[in-house]
């Protein structure tokens, strides 16, 4: 089989987070964005020894698992979504056996795996969306949502999105229509050229308080004001506090900020959870799904178990959310994250929620790991997608504290340092997985450990 044969094939099976395995000619080939039991076509792209890749072209039949119509207008193309299909339970189904099988793989022994849990809104969840301007084919007319599957550049527009509130599309149909009548350019990432870059909004989930942010290059000038009327009128359930242009002259397709003008209220929100009241800003990291997070947190604190004499290192923990939740069971929590600003707001949170046991330090684990001179008891991992830093992993076992909770995005990250945990005598006494990210490929993983 050569680069650029296309082929017929049916997705046997799909390994996390979306790697199809197509069985052609006696060969298997992983396809990308498929479905269990889908007949498809795809082109070979990649071939590395007896390794094969094949790009998608066209599902050709549907999959048996396939029971349902899809509930917004862009389904399959929008790389947004991957499952909509398919019934929920059918979607939870096949997380649970790609997690396990992971860790099937990497745990030394026996180990409890406990079924997954879902979301307990299966839409609507998402409570923070980006959305990049451009167009949905070479110049064509201004779109603003998400982008095509497999595809950098072309976005279709997510003007009827089901992972956000209807609120959110409201405002995104706003924005998208306010520029698009007045024919304003889109930032061209390979020129460098155009205005409009991204839409970023949160919302509240359990407030309904929003924030408005459009993204921008300085490249060009205009006036805001109307735009900022037509949102403030709109009909929503929830309520806009924040109206923010961001200015964004990096070359980088990512949203950050050189500049930030208020052009209406303030740049945060209030969201709760658990009880616990947070102040969330612009780039303040906070569990994209807000109920599903409490049903994370309920299990994480469940793994730590008995705290109240002891002390707590939360390493990279965001704006403090697990701190503060494990605050009230412990002696004290040390909370360790590089982002300052995040730092700066779990603080707030901690004097708001009237925990005096919770301190935040400013800065990369691996470094403040080196000038701590207190010791924990236990330690609560949550690292980015990419796990943690290989040499900040053999600091946080010199501790040899009884329990660590490792909280993973990325199950195969966690597979790879358990390596590691398990060379150092821990035991992987049980694991579960939560389903913040409902429709698409991603999914949360507990862990817990306990040394021998």
């Amino acid at each position: 089989m050569k680069k650029g044969c296309i082929c017929e094939g049916i997705i046997e099976k799909v390994e996390f987070p979306n790697r199809g395995k197509a069985t052609v000619e006696g060969e298997t080939v992983i396809v990308k964005n498929g479905i269990p039991g889908q007949k498809v076509r795809f082109v070979i792209n990649k071939k590395r020894g007896k390794r094969l890749e094949g790009r998608l072209l066209e599902v050709l039949e549907k999959s048996p698992l396939e029971r349902r119509e899809p509930v917004c207008s862009v389904f399959p193309d929008c790389g947004g979504c991957m499952y909509q299909t398919m019934p929920y339970e059918e979607q939870l189904k096949m997380k649970q056996a790609q997690v396990k099988e992971i860790l099937d793989r990497a745990v030394l022994g026996e180990y409890e795996y406990e079924n997954i849990y879902g979301s307990p809104q299966e839409f609507h969840y998402r409570n923070k969306m980006e959305f990049s301007f451009g167009d949905a084919e070479k110049d064509g007319p201004l779109t603003l949502g998400l982008h095509k599957k497999g595809s950098t550049y072309d976005v279709l527009t997510a003007g009827d999105c089901q992972l956000v509130h209807q609120d959110m599309t409201k405002i995104l149909t706003c924005v998208w229509e306010y520029f698009r009548d007045r024919k304003v350019s889109y930032y061209k990432k390979m020129q460098h050229m155009g205005y409009l870059r991204h839409l970023l909004l949160r919302r509240g989930t359990t407030t309904g308080e929003i924030l408005v942010h459009l993204v921008t290059t300085s490249q060009e000038e205009h006036d805001l004001t109307p735009l900022k009327q037509e949102l403030l009128g709109l009909g929503l359930e929830g309520k806009i506090v924040g109206i923010m242009h961001i200015i964004n002259d990096s070359l980088s397709d990512v949203v950050k900020s050189d500049e930030t003008r208020i052009l209406y209220g303030q740049d945060y929100f209030y969201e709760t959870l658990m009880g616990l009241k947070f102040k969330i800003s612009t780039f303040s990291f906070f569990q994209p799904n807000t109920l599903a997070a409490e049903v994370l947190y309920n299990i994480v604190r469940s793994y730590v178990g008995e705290t109240k004499d002891k002390v707590v290192f939360d390493l990279y923990s965001g704006t403090g959310t697990i701190s503060q939740i494990l605050a009230e069971v412990s002696k004290e929590v040390v909370g360790v994250e590089i982002v300052e600003e995040a730092v700066e707001a779990a603080r707030e949170n901690a004097r708001m929620n009237g925990l005096k046991n919770c301190r935040f330090i400013a800065g990369d684990v691996l470094r403040v790991l080196d000038e701590l001179e207190e010791k924990p008891d236990m330690i609560v991992l949550d690292p980015p997608r990419d796990g943690i830093h290989p040499k900040a992993l053999p600091k946080i076992l010199d501790y040899g504290v009884d329990r660590i909770v490792y909280i993973s995005c990325k199950v195969t990250s966690l597979a790879r340092d358990l390596e590691l945990f398990q060379e150092r005598g821990y035991r992987v006494e049980k694991c579960t997985a939560v389903d913040q990210f409902c429709q698409t490929v991603h999914v949360e993983t507990i862990c817990l450990l306990e040394r021998k």
